[in-house]
C-alpha cells in the first residue's frame, strides 16, 4: 500500500533522510525517532508535500512524484502544524473540504455530522479555530482528512500535546478504520500508545531506518529497543537536588 525505494532528501550539505527503503502492506505503521531524525521530512516525501532529492515512493501503486493529484485524492493527511484557519469554525473547515474532493453538499453535511459526533466535536462545531483547544484543533484536522474516505491516512504526531480522552478517541477511530482496510501511517514519540496501536514499527535515527518489523516480532519491549537503537536516555546524578539546604 505504501512503498518507497532509496528515498533521500538533502538540504545543502545536510542529509535529512538517507537512502530509505521500506514497504507498508497495510494496517497501522508507526514511525519512531527523536526530534530532527527525519520523520516529518519522510512523511512529506511520502505525501508529495516535499520533493525528494532522489528515490521513489508510491501509494496504492500511484507514483507520488508523477501522480501527485491522484495520490491526494486517495490519501488523508494531518501535518504536524495542521494547516487550519483561525477565522473559520470547526464546521466551516469540513464544509470547505467536501467540494474539493467532489462530495455533494448532502454527503459533506452527513459525513461532517458523523465525524463531529465520533470525535466529540459536535458541541464545538460553531467554535472558531482561534478559540479551540489544541485537542479540538487536532480532531478538526483529522475530521478533514477522513471526510473523503481515504484509502491511506498519514498523521504527523497525532498524539502530541493532547489530553487522554482525545488520545483515546483518536486511537479507537484509527483502530476501527484500519480494520476496514485503511492503511494508517503515523509518527509519534509516545511509545505507550504506539505499543498498543501499531501493527508495524519503523525506527529512524539521523535519517536512516534502523528498525522495521511487525509489532509481534519484537524480541524485547518496545521502550528497551528504542533506547538501544535510537536514543538512550541521558543519566546524570544531580547530587545537589534534594540535598538539605545548608
Amino acid at each position: 500500500m505504501i512503498a518507497c525505494r532509496n528515498l533521500t532528501k538533502t538540504f545543502g550539505a545536510f542529509t535529512a533522510v538517507n537512502n530509505v527503503s521500506f514497504e507498508v502492506p497495510g494496517g497501522i505503521c508507526a514511525l519512531l525517532g527523536p526530534n530532527g531524525a527525519g520523520k516529518s521530512t519522510l512523511v512529506g516525501m511520502l505525501t508529495g508535500l516535499t520533493a525528494p532529492t532522489s528515490g521513489d515512493a508510491s501509494i496504492t501503486g500511484l507514483d507520488v512524484r508523477r501522480q501527485p493529484l491522484e495520490v491526494k485524492r486517495i490519501a488523508g493527511i494531518v501535518p504536524e502544524h495542521l494547516g487550519l484557519f483561525d477565522s473559520l469554525t470547526v464546521e466551516e473547515h469540513l464544509a470547505l473540504c467536501g467540494p474539493i474532493y467532489g462530495l455533494t453538499p448532502e454527503q459533506t453535511t452527513t459525513r461532517a455530522d458523523q465525524l463531529l459526533r465520533v470525535l466529540g466535536l459536535e458541541h464545538g462545531r460553531a467554535t472558531f479555530l482561534d478559540q479551540c483547544s489544541h485537542g479540538m484543533r487536532k480532531k478538526t484536522a483529522l475530521a478533514m482528512a477522513l471526510l473523503h474516505n481515504p484509502r491511506v491516512l498519514f498523521l504527523d504526531e497525532p498524539f502530541e500535546g493532547i489530553d487522554p480522552v482525545t488520545a483515546k478517541s483518536i486511537r479507537d477511530l484509527l483502530t476501527t478504520i484500519a480494520g476496514r482496510g485503511v492503511t494508517v501511517f503515523f509518527t509519534s514519540h509516545i511509545l505507550s500508545i504506539v505499543d498498543r496501536l501499531a501493527t508495524q514499527i519503523l525506527m529512524i535515527r539521523a535519517g536512516n531506518i534502523v528498525w522495521n518489523s511487525a509489532i509481534g516480532e519484537l524480541a524485547q519491549p518496545l521502550e528497551e529497543l528504542y533506547f538501544e537503537l535510537v536514543e538512550a536516555p541521558r543519566m546524570e546524578d544531580l547530587a545537589w537536588l534534594g540535598s538539605a539546604q545548608s
